[in-house]
C-alpha cells in the first residue's frame, strides 16, 4: 500500500481483466463505486421525499441540501469513516451528513442498511440487463444478415463432427441465432421480473416505518410505494427479511450462464470451421497469430469468448450457494460473495458480447474450399440418389446396389490409405453397367438438390422469428465495434 499523501502506482496492484483490458467504460461505470455511493445518496433522497410527502416532519431545506449533494462524494472520507466504524452504509451516512449538517438528522430515518445495499443491487442489475440487451440484438442482427447472405450456399453438415447430410452455410448461423434468440428473450423476462426491495426494515416487516407513522399502515404501504416508483420500478417484493430473497440472484446469473453456452457453442464452432478453413473470423493486416509460427492465422476471438464463456457459465454456482445458506431473515454470508459474483457475471456477459459481435461483422467465407469438402463426401452421400435413377432407367435395385458397394469402398481406400481426392464419380463413369445414367449425373451430384428447405427455412426464420424480436432495439443498432484488445 501507498504511504498516505503519495502518488499509487497502479502497475504494482492486481487489477482485474474484465475491466481493465475487456469491458465497456458503460458496464465498468454501472458496477464502480460511484455509481454505487452514488444511488446511495438517491435512495437516501427519494426516503425522505416520500416520508415528507406522508407528513413527517421534514424540510423543503433539508430535500435541497441533500439534492444539491447527491455527487459530491468525498471518497476519502468515507473510507477513513469506514475503516473507524467497520459498517460501509454508517460510513457513508456519516459522509453524506458531513456535506448536509441540515439534513444530517433525517437521512437514513427508519432505514436499515439493505435499504441502500439491497435496492441498489437491483437498480445496478436491472440497469445491466438494459446494456446488454442492445448488445446481443446487434450480435443476432449482424448473424441475421449473415445468414441472409449465405441462405443458399451448399456446406458439408456434420453429425458427431462426421460428415452428414448436407445444409448451407446460412442454415448453420440460424442454428447459432436460434439460441441467442431464446437469450433475448430470457434475459428481457428476468430484467422485467425484477422487483424492488422497496421499504422493509430491518427483518422486513416494517416496523421502524409503521412506529414513524404512528401505527398508520396505509402510509407505511403508499411509502413504499412511492420509494419503489421513484426508483423506477413498478413493483416491489411484498415480503423480504433483511434481503430480497436470493434466488433473485440465481435466475439473473442463470440466463447470464446460459447465454454463455449459447457463445461459447458458436465460438466452438467457428473455432472448428477456422481449421477446416471454410469459415474465419476476422483477422487484421498487422495482426499476429503465434509468435514463433507466421503462417497461422488463430481464432483468437472466439477462444476468448470461450474462455470467457467457461468463467460466466460458474459463477451462478455461487448464487445457488448462497441462497442455501441464507438463515432465517439473513446472514451477512452472501455479501463478499455477492460483490464478486453479480459484478463478473455482467462485466464477463458485455465482453463476449462486445467480441463476438466484432467477430460477426468480419466473418469470412471460403467457398471454393467449402465446395472442395462437398466434392470429397458428395460421391457417398449420392449413392441412393443413383440406386433410384439406375431403377428407373430399368435396372435391378440389389445388382446396383452391389456395383455401388464396391466401387464406394475402392474410392474410400483411396482416399484413406493413400491420401488421393474421392474418385468415385470416376469410377461410376468408367463403368459401362451406369452407362445409362451417365447423362445424368451432373444434376444427381448438385450440390443444392441436397440441401432440403434450408434456404426457405432461412428465409421463414428471419422473417417471422428473427427481424420481429429486433425491432425494439432498431435504435441501438450503432455501427461496426473495434476491440481494443
Amino acid at each position: 500500500m501507498a504511504a498516505p499523501g503519495e502518488e499509487e502506482d497502479v502497475m504494482a496492484r492486481y487489477r482485474s481483466p474484465l475491466v481493465s483490458r475487456y469491458a465497456s467504460a458503460e458496464m465498468a461505470y454501472n458496477f464502480s463505486e460511484r455509481k454505487k455511493f452514488g444511488t446511495w445518496r438517491r435512495l437516501w433522497l427519494y426516503l425522505a421525499q416520500a416520508e415528507k410527502s406522508l407528513g413527517l416532519s421534514i424540510t423543503d431545506e433539508q430535500i435541497q441540501e441533500m439534492e444539491a449533494n447527491l455527487d459530491n462524494i468525498d471518497f476519502k472520507m468515507a473510507a477513513e469513516e469506514e475503516k473507524k466504524l467497520r459498517h460501509d452504509v454508517m460510513a457513508h451516512v456519516h459522509t453524506f451528513a458531513h456535506c448536509c449538517p441540515k439534513a444530517a438528522a433525517i437521512i437514513h430515518l427508519g432505514a436499515t442498511s439493505c435499504y441502500v445495499g439491497d435496492n441498489t443491487d437491483l437498480i445496478v442489475l436491472r440497469d445491466g440487463f438494459n446494456l446488454l440487451l442492445p448488445k446481443l440484438a446487434r450480435v443476432i442482427s449482424r448473424l441475421a444478415d449473415f445468414a441472409e447472405k449465405y441462405a443458399d450456399m451448399p456446406a458439408l453438415g456434420f453429425t458427431h463432427y462426421q460428415p452428414a447430410q448436407l445444409t448451407t452455410v446460412g442454415k448453420r448461423c440460424c442454428l447459432w441465432i436460434q439460441d441467442l434468440c431464446m437469450d433475448l428473450q430470457n434475459l428481457e423476462q428476468t430484467r422485467d421480473d425484477l422487483r424492488f426491495r422497496g421499504v422493509k426494515g430491518t427483518t422486513g416487516t416494517q416496523a421502524s416505518f409503521l412506529q414513524l407513522f404512528e401505527g398508520d399502515h396505509s402510509k407505511v404501504e403508499e411509502l413504499d410505494r412511492l420509494v419503489t416508483a421513484k426508483a423506477g420500478f413498478k413493483r416491489a417484493y411484498m415480503v423480504t427479511g433483511q434481503t430480497y430473497s436470493r434466488k433473485v440472484d440465481i435466475g439473473v446469473l442463470a440466463v447470464l450462464a446460459s447465454l454463455g453456452a449459447s457463445i461459447h457453442k458458436i465460438c466452438t464452432d467457428i473455432r472448428l470451421l477456422a481449421n477446416l478453413k471454410e469459415i474465419e473470423e476476422p483477422f487484421e493486416k498487422d495482426q499476429i497469430g503465434s509468435s514463433a509460427m507466421p503462417y497461422k492465422r488463430n481464432p483468437m476471438r472466439s477462444e476468448r469468448c470461450c474462455s470467457l464463456a467457461r468463467h460466466l457459465m460458474t459463477l451462478v454456482m455461487d448464487p445457488l450457494q448462497t441462497a442455501a445458506v441464507q438463515w432465517f431473515e439473513r446472514t451477512l454470508d452472501d455479501s463478499a460473495n455477492r460483490r464478486v459474483c453479480l459484478a463478473e457475471a455482467f462485466l464477463t456477459a458485455d465482453i463476449i458480447l462486445s467480441t463476438l459481435q466484432n467477430v460477426s461483422e468480419g466473418l469470412v467465407v471460403y467457398p471454393k474450399v467449402i465446395e472442395r469438402r462437398i466434392r470429397q463426401e458428395l460421391p457417398f452421400m449420392a449413392t441412393e440418389n443413383i440406386i433410384m435413377a439406375m431403377v428407373k432407367a430399368g435396372g435391378n435395385r440389389q445388382d446396383c446396389h452391389e456395383k455401388i458397394r464396391v466401387l464406394s469402398q475402392q474410392a474410400a481406400a483411396v482416399v484413406k490409405q493413400e491420401g488421393g481426392d474421392n474418385d468415385f464419380i470416376a469410377r461410376v463413369r468408367a463403368d459401362p453397367y451406369f452407362s445409362p445414367i451417365h447423362k445424368q449425373l451432373e444434376s444427381l451430384l448438385d450440390p443444392s438438390s441436397f440441401t432440403g428447405r434450408a434456404p426457405q427455412q432461412v428465409a421463414k426464420f428471419l422473417k417471422e422469428e428473427v427481424r420481429p424480436v429486433l425491432i425494439p432495439y432498431q435504435s441501438k443498432m450503432g455501427g461496426k465495434i473495434e476491440l481494443a484488445l
